[in-house]
């Protein structure tokens, strides 16, 4: 009986030792952002909550820069199952029939991140998220870029100055539409091909948040830069369905908390550094900066606040549970 004992407790030693030399596992975070950007410091502090509480059983392995895939190539490899999670613009998701994520697209929808929130981080927000599933991919959560601003090689102080403008947007139906009713001709690109465009005149100018427009050192290549606040950029990060879900429970536990502590810093991090790369804009001088007056202002709301008529690809409930949350647009 002694030596049955002492053969199952060197069994379960052996069983021990072998569960925990089992490789981690490793889930490949990929985007298409700077290793600077709000967005990889978001990733970076999910990274290590995930691996310091799951104490290794996890890796997170990132891939800023579209070192991984490109940015016209990383959904389509995620659904693949190439790669685990992304953070990809809400702009990607319109052309795969999500619709209902052009919503963003919209001018003049928030005033502020507490308008954002109470979308990104509520109902509806979880219900958008839940849109996903039907393409095979696990909706996580919201981070934020910031507020966009119009830049041009000329100054914009009014939607007469747009006129004729090559203008480069993500692909969106909402933008496309946004960028017609200003009088300018979009031009969709990827965020990678932006400064090669802009410095050989493919393009005149664009939208872009002040952190975006000075970590692609666009400052080279724009003369302008408009304080528009005109639009809301966000990211929605984003799983492999059926690898999120089949990963084991106490894992999924620890990520699902990882990733609503990441994005309370993300948030943080995305606001402080658009205010930052403002000042740092200043400071070089290279980019004029163009406060609109609020006589410019409403002017701007006036003419972008029609494209909001043209957006029928939105389903009408949830853009007018938008419109009742934040009070922004009375319609």
């Amino acid at each position: 009986m002694v030596h049955l004992k002492r053969l199952v407790g060197a069994a379960a030693l052996v069983f021990s030792c072998l569960v925990s030399a089992q490789e981690p596992i490793v889930i490949k975070f990929s985007h298409v952002n700077p290793a600077q950007s709000p967005k990889n410091q978001a990733a970076e502090y999910f990274k290590k909550l995930a691996e310091d509480g799951t104490h290794g059983r996890v890796k997170i392995e990132l891939y800023p820069s579209s070192s991984l895939y490109k940015d016209s190539e990383e959904l389509v490899a995620l659904q693949l199952g190439s790669v685990q999670m992304l953070a990809p613009t809400l702009g990607k998701f319109g052309p795969m029939g999500m619709r209902d994520f052009e919503v963003f697209d919209l001018p003049y929808l928030f005033d502020s991140f507490d308008q954002v929130h109470l979308v990104t981080q509520g109902p509806i927000g979880k219900q958008l998220l839940k849109q996903l599933e039907a393409k095979g991919i696990k909706g996580l959560a919201f981070w934020d870029n910031g507020f966009k601003q119009m830049n041009a090689n000329k100054p914009l102080h009014t939607p007469a100055d747009f006129k004729g403008l090559k203008m480069r947007i993500f692909s969106s139906k909402v933008l496309d539409a946004e960028m017609r009713s200003l009088g300018a001709i979009p031009q969709v690109m990827a965020a990678s091909e932006m400064y090669q465009a802009m410095q050989t005149g493919l393009v005149d100018g664009g939208e872009n948040t002040e952190s975006t427009f000075y970590q692609f050192k666009m400052y080279e290549v724009q003369s302008n830069i408009t304080l528009s606040n005109h639009g809301y950029v966000g990211y929605a990060v984003v799983a492999n369905k059926k690898f999120w879900e089949g990963l084991p429970p106490d894992i999924r536990v620890v990520l699902d908390d990882a990733i609503v502590k990441a994005t309370e810093f993300g948030n943080r991090v995305a606001k402080k550094e658009n205010d930052d790369a403002l000042e740092a804009m200043r400071k070089l001088n290279r980019t004029q900066i163009i406060t609109l007056t609020k006589s410019e202002r409403d002017e701007w709301k006036k003419v972008l606040l029609k494209s909001h008529q043209s957006a029928d690809r939105i389903d009408k409930n949830m853009l007018q549970a938008i419109y009742k949350e934040t009070a922004t647009v009375k319609n």
